[in-house]
């Protein structure tokens, strides 16, 4: 894709969201490592369902395993794969106190060695805590980066590798929160609003929907 296309793209999509950030809910960076670990294949709003009590009571890893497994499950239970989740927090939250002193580490190399943490939850963490230009690479930023023809990689690191040489550097911090929440409001999986998206012009996506699906009509007599 032509780089002033690129560039249109995500001044557009910046335009559209001056603030990007995560939906989410944390308070220190702890928090947040948890909530990530957690979000994996489920929602952010039924991660923060979840979390609400849960983060009322735990704000440090110590915290934590004074909670106990039993007692994270407790607070975890709706959301999916549960069981090896809290035995993944509870396993990293082991590890920040025995290998970095209670505190998040700030290197991918020593995110990615905690229990249950991918490149995809280091690279949320990176970026949303430390203002690192990282790009998770999730299912959204997967899919729209194939709709608007930034990227025909096979695999989230291709599409990490080819985004990450295209974006623009004023937005290189934000280009991360712009995909996500383009994709998961607007180009979404199922009935994309395309007539109200910022890019279509630049959108190489064969099936746009120039406009909203009809209501259906009352049935007559």
């Amino acid at each position: 894709m032509p780089k002033a296309d690129v560039e249109a793209i995500f001044d557009a999509l910046g335009t559209a969201n001056p603030s990007p950030k995560t939906e989410l809910n944390y308070s220190n960076p702890y928090t947040l490592l948890v909530a990530v670990v957690l979000s994996a294949q489920a929602t952010d709003v039924g991660v923060n369902r979840a979390t609400a009590k849960l983060f009322e009571q735990v704000q440090t890893p110590q915290q934590m395993l004074d909670l106990g497994l039993d007692g994270l499950k407790s607070h975890i239970r709706t959301i999916g794969l549960f069981n090896s989740k809290a035995a993944n927090v509870i396993r990293l939250s082991e590890q920040l106190i025995g290998l970095h002193g209670g505190q998040v580490p700030r290197t991918e190399k020593e995110l990615v060695a905690l229990a249950g943490v991918g490149r995809k939850t280091a690279n949320v963490v990176l970026n949303e805590i430390f203002g690192e230009a990282t790009l998770a690479v999730d299912t959204h930023v997967f899919r729209v980066s194939h709709r608007i023809g930034l990227s025909s990689g096979k695999t989230p690191d291709a599409v990490e590798r080819d985004l990450l040489a295209q974006v623009p550097q004023r937005w290189a911090k934000d280009a991360h929160h712009l995909l996500i929440l383009h994709g998961r409001y607007l180009c979404k999986a199922r009935a994309p609003e395309c007539w109200r998206c910022p890019i279509a012009l630049w959108c190489r996506f064969a099936d746009k929907a120039s406009e909203p699906p009809a209501k259906a009509g009352r049935p007559t007599a």
